[in-house]
């Protein structure tokens, strides 16, 4: 199993069928399977070695293409910078990646001097520039992108595959540090394969491509579009009315989203002024989505099948599915929607307890998995790969219990993570740093419901004795550390956190009030 088998497949069935659409530019499987070597053969022109880590700070668009699988041409391991967060965090991924090669959207240049002066590893930059360009057009002391092509050598594709490297997708952690999950070409291969199996792609399979390119979800979804040789619609933001121009013009047949974007989409007040007839297949994963916005979205897009898919990054990132078949009929009364699906082909899963021992049937433990899509482990963290890993089994950090059919439910979180917008936020990441402020003597930072981003970033908060200072002056302190998303959204001041007999804070009981009467503590 190797990453690039399916551009191959499509260069020798279909070579001029469309592989990419990134606004006015469309390139064939033929052009991308060129330009994949070529990039190939300058990567290793500037000393790049198979296992080499190459990173790419971009929105999405069609270079994702073929950096991803010109890397995997030659061996060499993809590192995609999540766009949303602030230096500090894009140089640490760089820093511990040990990155040495970053190609930078113009969005992005702004950003290149402040990289490189906390980089010292970077050797080259280059800059993704227009097409065709001129050397004018990037910036000094940077590698204009086209023109690398242009010069470069194509090479053979050394068609590297199994537990060979393929990415390192960094999450956020407890520790405060983002740590950087590897998945080999068997994990992502094998979770391609796997959703594929699940139900039959459109024909033709046209994907819009909105979720983020750095995020897993977005890289899987990529991986399935290039084994079935299909077509990658590229969306560099979501936008609502650039989205639904898009699966009009387009013809999108296909879409993964969160369920925010979902209410967005289905809420907009001219929604209904596009033809969306195309769109025969919707998967949503990172939180549940309410009845009342799936009611909604299949009245717009009444011939589309809906899927939930449950998973993490660890696992490439699927573990369960709930059917499409569960999102019609008698399944929306019979509670059957709230599932997250059952286990996917390949895919064992238990619920155990504390000591690991499977549970009975509808008692709620900790929701783990095993299969050829799990993580290789966490890069250079040895200590938090045994940990997740232990016994053979991925340690979810999820709360939830399975029925008699194997259905699983997820009704809270074990480990301290908030979801927002389908974005990961680990709660120590954010605590480290308001401890730092001043005036802070103590603090905790829990998640509570919000109606369109599932949870919100929510800090309690101690002052110092004697000391004032605002919500939004802690906020604004945050940013100088942390992405926006990971940001309290509100902030509340107590006297005293509640802690327990051994001093830990009672996170739980911090949360109650904002969950209570709720049917699952996660949203």
């Amino acid at each position: 199993m190797y990453l690039t088998q399916g551009l191959h497949r499509a260069v020798q069935q279909a070579p001029e069928r469309l592989a990419t659409v990134d606004g006015e530019r469309r390139r064939s499987y033929r052009e991308l399977a060129d330009r994949c070597a070529r990039l190939a053969g300058g990567l290793t022109g500037l000393g790049v070695q198979a296992g080499d880590r190459v990173a790419i700070l971009a929105a999405n668009c069609d270079y994702h293409a073929e950096y991803f699988l010109g890397l995997w041409w030659m061996g060499a391991v993809a590192n995609a910078v999540n766009t949303r967060w602030n230096v500090k965090e894009m140089a640490y991924s760089l820093n511990d990646s040990e990155a040495e090669i970053l190609l930078v959207s113009g969005a992005f240049l702004p950003m290149v001097e402040t990289l490189k002066a906390r980089c010292p590893g970077l050797r080259h930059v280059l800059h993704l520039g227009k097409t065709p360009c001129t050397h004018a057009d990037g910036p000094a002391g940077m590698i204009h992108y086209e023109d690398f092509l242009a010069r470069a050598t194509p090479v053979e594709d050394g068609r590297f595959g199994g537990d060979h490297l393929a990415v390192l997708l960094y999450t956020g952690g407890t520790t405060g540090f983002p740590k950087g999950v590897m998945l080999s070409h068997d994990n992502l291969w094998s979770c391609a394969i796997t959703r594929l199996a699940e139900s039959d792609p459109p024909d033709p399979f046209v994907t819009l491509l909105a979720s983020p390119l750095f995020h897993t979800a977005g890289v899987a979804k990529f991986i399935t579009q290039i084994v079935v040789g299909g077509t990658a619609v590229m969306m560099p933001s979501f936008r609502v009315e650039e989205v639904l121009a898009t699966i009009e013009r387009e013809k999108i047949t296909d879409v993964i989203l969160v369920p925010s974007m979902i209410q967005m989409l289905v809420d907009h007040p001219e929604v209904r002024e596009y033809d969306l007839s195309s769109l025969t297949r919707v998967a949503y994963g990172a939180s549940p989505i309410s009845l009342a916005v799936l009611e909604r979205a299949l009245a717009v897009f009444p011939d589309a099948q809906f899927t939930h898919t449950y998973g993490m990054t660890e696992a490439s990132p699927m573990i369960t599915l709930n059917s499409w078949r569960n999102h019609r009929g008698e399944a929306l009364s019979n509670g059957r929607i709230r599932s997250a699906g059952k286990a996917t082909w390949g895919m064992e899963v238990r619920i155990v307890d504390e000591d690991d021992r499977e549970v009975p049937r509808g008692t709620v433990g900790e929701v783990v998995a095993r299969g050829d899509n799990v993580m290789l482990g966490y890069w250079n963290n040895p200590d938090a790969t045994a940990e997740t890993l232990r016994g053979g089994w991925l340690h979810t950090g999820d709360g939830g219990y399975m029925d008699e059919d194997g259905y699983i439910y997820i009704v809270d979180r074990m480990k301290d993570m908030i979801v927002s917008g389908g974005e990961n936020v680990y709660c120590a990441e954010v605590e480290n740093v308001l401890a730092r402020h001043p005036a802070v003597a103590s603090c905790a930072v829990i998640g509570i419901p919000h109606d369109t981003w599932g949870e919100s970033v929510h800090a309690v908060v101690v002052t110092q004795s004697g000391v004032e200072v605002s919500a939004e002056e802690l906020t604004d302190f945050c940013r100088g550390d942390l992405a926006g998303y990971k940001c309290p959204r509100s902030v509340e001041f107590r006297d005293s956190l509640p802690l327990s007999g051994a001093g830990k804070v009672l996170k739980q009981e911090l949360r109650e009030p904002y969950w209570r009467g709720r049917a699952r503590r996660v949203s």
